[in-house]
């Protein structure tokens, strides 16, 4: 994956810029394109606030749209490469076959109580953190697990937002 400088990212078109940061936010380049209107950024940290701002202001049926273009957790079905690796990364591309169904069983209750994947930044847990995770949202009523949902995406493209600049300090916030 090829770095950016922030300077490069600020002189970019909008069209390269949307090409480049168009999967930032799981298959919602329409965030990165909405976001290059509010260019020149301060800071790599300026540009991931800037691009959070524009997913909160998506109505909400662009939200869900979001949410939903997340894959499963465990899932092997065909992901992006960023979240192949996030996922490979939390060891989930090599669950054994019982930890594999555990996760599709939590999948399918979460997919069924809430009409959306289970979203968490992967990068931040284990295997065995992001299963007391799934039990306790499960809990969450539909607003606030939306809300959760939206928190840990902006938190997922911060990771890949830094992943893809040369910024040296990525600010991380800790759950």
């Amino acid at each position: 994956m090829a770095n950016y400088s922030l300077k490069a990212l600020n002189q970019m078109d909008q069209d390269t810029f949307t090409a480049v940061l168009g999967e930032i936010f799981e298959h919602t380049p329409a965030i990165a394109h909405q976001t290059w209107t509010k260019r020149p950024f301060s800071s790599v940290a300026d540009l991931h606030q800037a691009m959070v701002a524009v997913m909160y202001a998506l109505p909400h049926q662009q939200q869900l749209n979001l949410i939903r273009a997340h894959p499963d957790l465990g899932s092997r079905a065909k992901m992006t490469q960023s979240s192949v690796q996030e996922q490979s990364g939390a060891g989930l591309d090599q669950l054994s076959a019982e930890d594999y169904q555990t996760f599709q069983s939590l999948n399918q209750t979460y997919q069924e109580t809430f009409q959306f994947p289970f979203i968490i930044a992967v990068k931040e847990h284990t295997q065995d953190s992001i299963l007391q995770a799934f039990q306790q949202r499960l809990t969450h009523d539909a607003a606030m697990e939306k809300q959760t949902a939206l928190a840990e995406i902006a938190k997922i493209a911060q990771f890949r937002l830094y992943q893809l600049t040369d910024d040296e300090n990525p600010p991380f916030v800790q759950s």
